[in-house]
């Protein structure tokens, strides 16, 4: 007799087990232990909100967990009421409620994670729309059984290195490991971020240094956790120190250098947020302090990026770093045949009449120097608005200066030039 060959284990197929008991009244038990998990859980995440400070749910976005609250709920709900039925009667309506349960969970937990480190645009609803397919192709082989001949097949296609085999399977999972925790550490720092170092009481500098070792921190642990579920070990990381340190001294020297001096520039807190300074002859103020390169804006809206080790290397003119108290001098020409005190009145009364220049220190007006074609003058004035800008300030107290001018009869005199002809 020629030996039979042993007949494979039939493919489990979820929705026909669900066939055989449609015209079962069983079925109707187990509907009502689905759509009761489903009330009680939504009831138990409703009140759980009220019971919550509104300022903590804005906080944490809690507006938004009931989408994968619910369904992780239920489906705790049907995972203990499965076994009491299991012994008196199938459960088949039970076995294909938790695929689908556990697929909603992960899809609007993915959403969640998903809309609190991007911003809303077409790109990450194309994201979101390819995690959906994803986990419901993945569900909809589940059901049909189709989904463990998958991964055998997957797993069947790799090679082996040393002890270890790596399939495209492994490979597969490998990938979704580490995007799931760099995703969910990312998403876990900004929330941490919005909610205990935006409302704490450190300055701006301290909130952005803590940000950002908390997302490295955490981005450490999630490729700490990662790298074991794919089966990698982590003492490869030596290895890849190495490599990185070599890289470090041969080519990536300037990149490492702003990166330190970017966290030098937030810990001693020299330079802030919001200061107005001078750079290279760029005046501006500062918007954002990243790790690598600082972004300064101009007053006509122009945003320059200066690489952190220029601000650590160069000098740097800050108008508010201990005091915003700044000191402007207007520069004034006059006639040698002008009345130097009512010169003095006009640019005193220009002055007192911006709302912008300070009242004390008060305003003061300087004879620099005695000119070729006249009498060079200066209005001092203090503002605490550097923020602001100078170039408005200095062109409404131009015009006020003028005016005054005219009124008083005061000449601004043209260069002049005494040319002696030789007989």
């Amino acid at each position: 007799m020629n030996p039979t060959t042993p007949a494979e284990p039939p493919v489990e197929n979820l929705i026909d087990a669900l066939l055989t008991d449609l015209s079962n009244t069983v079925l109707l038990t187990q509907s009502v232990i689905v759509l009761t998990a489903l009330a009680v859980a939504w009831f138990a995440v409703r009140l759980l909100l009220r019971r919550i400070p509104e300022e903590t749910v804005s906080a944490w976005h809690m507006r938004e967990w009931p989408r994968f609250l619910v369904p992780i709920l239920a489906l705790m709900q049907i995972l203990l009421a499965r076994p009491l039925l299991h012994h008196s009667q199938t459960v088949h309506l039970l076995n294909l409620a938790e695929p689908l349960l556990m697929s909603m969970f992960t899809i609007q937990l993915s959403f969640f994670f998903l809309r609190s480190i991007f911003r809303p645009g077409p790109g990450l609803r194309t994201v979101e729309r390819v995690v959906s397919w994803l986990v419901w192709g993945a569900v909809a082989l589940h059901i049909m059984g189709y989904l463990a001949p998958m991964i055998e097949s997957l797993d069947a296609i790799g090679f082996n290195v040393g002890k270890q085999h790596i399939s495209l399977y492994t490979a597969i999972i490998g990938a979704l490991s580490i995007i799931i925790t760099v995703v969910t550490a990312l998403s876990a720092g900004r929330l941490i971020e919005n909610r205990l170092i935006a409302g704490s009481a450190l300055n701006a500098n301290m909130k952005v240094v803590l940000s950002k070792l908390l997302r490295a921190i955490l981005l450490v642990i999630a490729v700490l956790i990662a790298l074991p579920l794919v089966g990698i070990d982590i003492t490869v990381l030596s290895v890849f120190g190495g490599a990185l340190g070599v890289g470090l001294g041969l080519g990536l020297q300037k990149i490492a250098s702003n990166y330190v001096s970017g966290f030098t520039l937030l810990l001693e807190n020299s330079l802030r947020i919001g200061d107005m300074v001078e750079v290279g002859g760029r005046y501006g103020q500062v918007t954002e302090i990243a790790t690598r390169y600082t972004v300064l804006q101009a007053q006509d809206g122009t945003e320059t990026i200066l690489p952190n080790e220029t601000l650590i290397t160069s000098p740097v003119i800050n108008h508010s770093l201990t005091d915003k108290q700044n000191r402007i001098f207007l520069p004034v020409q006059v006639a040698y045949e002008s009345d130097l005190e009512r010169v003095r009145e006009v640019l005193l009364a220009a002055a007192a009449g911006h709302p912008r220049v300070l009242k004390t220190p008060t305003p003061a007006v300087l004879l620099s120097n005695f000119g070729e074609s006249g009498i060079d003058m200066e209005l001092a004035i203090w503002i605490d608005t550097p923020d602001e800008g100078e170039r408005a300030l200095r062109s409404d107290l131009n015009w006020a200066i003028w005016r005054g001018f005219q009124a008083a009869g005061i000449e601004i005199p043209y260069p002049q030039r005494v040319v002696h002809m030789a007989k």
